[in-house]
């Protein structure tokens, strides 16, 4: 992984805007297709047949749905058939062996696993592939005819592997025109290597005292211990997701592509809906759009509105992964969600904003323990350790050498993790600054890939 990132920022992603901006503009998109394709065999060449065959689908679909002639009915059916081959493909490489397991384990069966790895980023382009169906069938967009422009849409490399989810009708108009100008393509360098610094510095230094932690014994654990742990945690998740954002929406702005944001300082939240509008929003914005509208959101009645985001939040967690702890956490949040929107939103905001945002990072936190471990005895365990339900003290030496050892690291993150709107105005309006802080981040961030040994990409296995 170290000598793939290495190799991308030094190789491969020159070469591409080499090629880019050296070809005619009736040809960029080819550049960026064949490009995109050659940046996902990197990792996995055989999975560029499937998708492949979700794009040729999902083109072939766009067309018989521009027809006129078709009927209601027939628009319907063209819709269901393209939802049911994408999620086809995904439920076949993502939840086949998940559900194998599950049924082995009940039936006492011994039907052999398929063992399959997962292509990296399915969930994300099948996404985007549907919504380009969906707004063309809703007229919110209309219907690709260019296969390269609708390839380049699909496979487009900087967002490809781990978002942000594109919907179709936000870029359609940018794959047929776009331009980039000195200003904004020097915004996508800042905005790249603000994401790699994100993810190598913050990310990858917090997430080796978690792993730590992790590893530790849950029987024997402080409570501190496990406090300090599962912070070190929603800090690398965080840095490490809004990191790989930052570098595919600076990616995408030296392309002319402007993407929309995925993170807005999400530990600022000062409750779980407030959360889930400032964390991962690609996706939150996602299911609302086709699904939980579609479901008839909120118009039909605070029981079905509740209803609606209780299914929600069960398809969240399965996106997220197939297993039982994603499909727990979805449920975890679906119930805080609805039970805000019944009725305890209206109690938080009568309540001090510590007492709103303690809340929230309290339940955020819980949540991260459900979603870090694949086992549910080991989420149990941990929950125990937090909570002091195991009968151990508050802190040993081991706790004081986490936190002495990470204090300065710490401060950091949460710094990095707040809204500094003086900050923001500096860095914005100086560009001797500007040139300067990227510069140090940069060095920074590629001595520390050269050196380093832990370099996980934790979105990349949804």
């Amino acid at each position: 992984m170290v000598f793939s990132s290495l190799l991308f920022i030094f190789i491969f992603l020159p070469a591409v805007l080499f090629l880019y901006y050296c070809a005619p503009k009736r040809i960029k998109n080819l550049v960026l297709f064949l490009t995109s394709l050659v940046f996902y065999a990197w990792g996995e060449p055989v999975y560029i047949v499937i998708m492949l065959l979700s794009t040729v689908t999902d083109y072939s679909f766009g067309l018989l749905l521009s027809h006129s002639r078709l009927n209601p009915a027939q628009r319907k059916w063209i819709v269901v058939c393209s939802v049911i081959v994408n999620l086809s493909l995904l439920s076949y490489f993502k939840y086949a062996d998940f559900l194998i397991n599950n049924v082995n384990g009940l039936l006492g069966t011994h039907i052999p696993l398929t063992e399959l790895a997962l292509p990296i980023g399915i969930s994300f382009y099948t996404f985007q592939s549907m919504s380009y169906i969906i707004d063309v069938y809703r007229g919110t967009a209309k219907a690709q005819r260019n296969w390269i422009d609708f390839g380049t849409f699909v496979a487009l490399f900087p967002q490809l592997v781990a978002g942000p989810i594109v919907q179709y009708n936000t870029l359609a108009e940018q794959l047929r025109k776009r331009s980039v100008n000195i200003e904004l393509f020097a915004e996508g360098i800042r905005r790249f290597i603000i994401g790699l610094a994100k993810k190598v510095l913050l990310a990858n230094n917090i997430g080796m005292l978690w792993h730590t932690v992790s590893s530790s014994d849950l029987g024997t654990m402080p409570v501190m211990t496990a406090w300090l742990g599962i912070i070190a945690f929603a800090f690398q998740i965080y840095f490490d997701f809004s990191g790989y954002s930052d570098m595919a929406i600076g990616l995408g702005l030296m392309f002319g592509f402007r993407f929309n944001e995925n993170f807005n300082k999400p530990y600022i939240a000062q409750s779980i809906t407030d959360f889930w509008r400032r964390w991962h929003i690609s996706l939150s914005s996602w299911f609302r759009d086709y699904v939980y509208i579609p479901l008839g959101g909120n118009r039909r009645g605070l029981g079905i509105q509740l209803r609606n985001i209780l299914v929600v939040w069960l398809l969240t967690g399965l996106w997220h992964g197939a297993n039982w702890n994603f499909i727990l956490w979805g449920l975890y949040f679906g119930i805080i969600l609805m039970i805000e929107k019944w009725w305890a939103l209206k109690l938080l905001q009568r309540s001090p904003r510590w007492i709103r945002h303690t809340y929230a990072i309290v339940l955020i936190l819980i949540g991260w323990v459900i979603f870090a471990f694949d086992k549910l005895p080991q989420v149990q365990g941990y929950l125990k350790a937090m909570f002091g339900l195991n009968g151990v003290p508050l802190w040993n030496d081991n706790t004081l050498y986490f936190a002495y050892t990470n204090v300065i690291l710490i401060i950091v993150l949460v710094i990095a993790s707040m809204p500094i709107k003086k900050v923001d105005t500096l860095v914005s309006r100086s560009t001797i600054w500007n040139l300067a802080w990227c510069a140090i981040l940069f060095v920074l961030s590629v001595a520390y890939l050269v050196d380093a040994s832990f370099n996980p990409f934790l979105y990349f296995r949804f």
